[in-house]
């Protein structure tokens, strides 16, 4: 299933107004979505935010600080690798963008790296944060004892215990993990959880938001912090391949690691682009977090996006097998690319994801986590549908914390 144009307020030519910078606007809007919806004390601390990133963000100081971070102590760029056994099995050629390879094991730590830099600079004494499948929890942690400022993150009951391994990771990187009982004990409580904290002190404390959700201006920080990844896949994939891929395919949860590879791509009209969303067991509210696919226009976390909510608009739990993609919003950008057409967004379920999951492993050698096992499952329908055309598929983050929840389900054979 697939959002389309019709379901809209945004125009196509709206996507030039994104290429050449003038989106978000002022209000922090992508078209209709986006915004900021908060309580008053929370305004100053966004203005501030907004202001530290006009002045730093792309200055040639942070831009250099930056840069020697990622190269040095994150280990960018992260490598392109093509799939030879996945290519000759579904027909068609695949290549990797590796940010499994990167420094704590996913995409998320040059958003965390940037942010926690961005924070020191603007004077913040103590940092919090949030986390589904730990690795944003593990990467702001990382990047915290780096520049040397405390962290404390917040995390689902459930997550924690299905995340065990990350918990301790992050414990012995110098975090303070607290386990969030309320809610759905999954990463929806976990953001509310951070951001009372927040609210308590907008001051002294830095919230740093790990994916491109929350109210302006962190959709926009965010992006473009992890479009260095889009960057590097589309000069490697001209440089390796002789020339852009067909398609570019990338999982979706809140939308991070998506939304860095898409920016790549955006303006290139021969690419298509494909977000695979978490299909859960069942296409019900409650049995799957496909967000775009089921959702319909709301407020959560501060921004205006879409949801998953009932008809008195009461936002539901979630239900994946990915820790990661377990939030019943999405990033209002990914919102505005399927308003106007550019991005078309797809789900698979847990059982096709799990699958996919267990042919990389055999035939790559590569345990991609469960977040990233729905693009895979995206790109092999893809594939099918498509022999012989050429497929750059964004690998989020590697699977090794995943294995406490693989060692519940066998091994599956992806359907011929």
């Amino acid at each position: 299933m697939n959002r389309t144009a019709s379901q809209a307020e945004a125009a196509p030519s709206d996507l030039e107004a994104l290429l050449d910078g003038r989106l978000p606007d002022a209000r922090g809007r992508f078209g209709p979505w986006g915004g900021r919806y908060v309580p008053e004390t929370l305004v100053p601390a966004l203005d501030r935010l907004q202001e530290g990133i006009a002045q730093h963000l792309h200055s040639a100081e942070f831009q250099g600080c930056l840069g020697a971070e990622l190269r040095d102590w994150v280990g960018r760029p992260t490598g392109l690798t093509f799939a030879p056994r996945l290519s000759a099995a579904w027909g068609a050629e695949l290549w990797l963008k590796r940010e499994d390879l990167a420094h704590t094991g996913a995409h998320k730590i040059n958003n965390a790296l940037g942010q926690a830099m961005l924070a020191k600079m603007l004077g913040a004494k103590r940092i919090v944060a949030e986390t589904g499948a730990g690795q944003h929890g593990v990467a702001s942690a990382a990047a915290c004892a780096r520049i040397g400022l405390p962290c404390v993150v917040y995390m689902g009951e459930i997550d924690c215990e299905r995340q065990a391994l990350n918990v301790d990771r992050m414990r012995r990187l110098g975090a303070e993990v607290v386990p969030v009982t309320s809610g759905d004990r999954t990463l929806r409580a976990a953001i509310d959880e951070a951001l009372r904290d927040w609210v308590s002190d907008p001051e002294g404390t830095y919230y740093l938001l790990g994916s491109v959700v929350g109210p302006h201006p962190y959709p926009y920080l965010v992006r473009e912090l992890q479009a260095v990844i889009g960057r590097e896949a589309r000069a490697q994939v001209i440089e390796r391949a002789g020339g852009l891929p067909d398609m570019v395919v990338a999982c979706v949860g809140g939308g991070s690691n998506a939304i860095g590879l898409f920016h790549g791509f955006l303006g290139d009209p021969s690419v298509e682009i494909i977000g695979v969303e978490a299909g859960g067991h069942g296409t019900a509210l409650g049995e799957n977090a496909a967000t775009i696919s089921f959702g319909r226009p709301g407020v959560l976390h501060g921004t205006y996006s879409l949801l998953l909510s009932d008809d008195d608009g009461q936002v539901y739990e979630t239900d994946s097998v990915s820790a990661g993609l377990d939030y019943p919003g999405v990033g209002p950008e990914h919102a505005f690319l399927a308003t106007i057409g550019r991005v078309r967004y797809e789900y698979a379920d847990d059982t096709e994801s799990l699958a996919a999951l267990d042919e990389c492993c055999e035939l790559e050698g590569i345990l991609p986590a469960l977040e990233t096992a729905h693009a895979f499952a995206g790109a092999r329908r893809w594939a099918r549908a498509n022999p012989g055309k050429r497929i750059l598929l964004g690998l989020s983050g590697r699977g090794d914390k995943d294995m406490p929840t693989l060692a519940r389900f066998p091994k599956q054979r992806a359907a011929q």
